[in-house]
């Protein structure tokens, strides 16, 4: 069975960007390759109508065959709504925990981002994944591209 990892925003973003382009085009490559899935979100298409037009074209050119869309529904909004109660972060980073409980809800194996401030961030992984825990969900890996690609066979 093919992963399926969760890409938010950031990933599409991250092919043009000099810091982050090669561990993300080689993610990309795995999924033109049909190595793993790409899971998006309805969230993720609104976030990437205000990128740039390359990373938009970027987005377009992906094989359909590989991609997965899921959308952000009530049991999303209620966990990502818990993850703000709790102080995981703060109100303004709300879609942030709507990907994160996307990701969840949706069961993806893992999550990818380049947002190491409220994602890829240790206390914070422990925090959404305490409380995915006590929701009866469970535990996500939440991994930049460079460390999912970096020991690949």
């Amino acid at each position: 069975m093919k992963q399926r990892i969760y890409f938010d925003t950031s990933v599409f973003g991250g092919a043009f960007d000099i810091e982050f382009d090669e561990p993300t085009l080689q993610l990309f490559e795995r999924v033109k390759l049909g190595k793993i899935i790409c899971v998006y979100s309805d969230l993720t298409e609104t976030e990437l109508v205000k990128a740039p037009k390359n990373v938009r074209d970027f987005f377009k050119s992906l094989p359909k065959k590989y991609l997965e869309r899921v959308e952000v529904d009530n049991d999303i909004l209620t966990l990502a709504t818990k993850y703000i109660e709790e102080k995981v972060v703060g109100q303004t980073s709300f879609d942030d925990c709507l990907h994160i409980a996307t990701a969840t809800i949706h069961k993806a194996d893992i999550l990818a981002s380049w947002n190491f401030k409220h994602i890829v961030n240790v206390y914070r992984i422990r925090g959404y994944n305490s409380i995915n825990i006590r929701m009866n969900y469970t535990s996500l890996e939440i991994r930049s591209p460079k460390e999912i690609t970096e020991y690949e066979d």
